[in-house]
């Protein structure tokens, strides 16, 4: 999902002149928040702002209206090293013979919470 400036500006800059520079797209945002009754953060979306303190205020305008989180985290998209979806195969396959590494072998201790 791509949101977009809240401002309503694309980011363009103009001259006194009235000559137009070359448009420089702004780098695009990738926002997670934390709601009030979460433990960590989810990714909501993302924006494009033109540097890190405006991508936060318009996180919290865009995707905090209902007063439903309690933290926000912008991270630059050029950031974020993914793997490739089509190598899932071979990149997720769990390893052979090693079925301990699996949780299910354990039990809750008592006491243990948000496991």
């Amino acid at each position: 999902m791509t949101g977009g400036s809240t401002t309503g500006d694309d980011g363009s800059k103009t001259k006194g002149t009235g000559v137009h520079e070359s448009r420089q797209p702004w780098p695009l945002w990738e926002v997670f928040v934390r709601s009030s009754r979460g433990l960590s953060h989810v990714h909501a979306g993302s924006l494009h702002a033109p540097d890190a303190d405006m991508a936060v205020r318009n996180a919290r305008d865009l995707y905090t209206r209902r007063n439903e989180g309690v933290s926000l985290w912008v991270v630059p998209s050029s950031a974020i090293i993914s793997s490739d979806p089509d190598a899932k195969g071979q990149y997720f396959e769990s390893a052979q013979g090693k079925d301990y590494r699996h949780a299910t072998y354990y039990t809750k201790s008592e006491g243990v919470k948000h496991l």
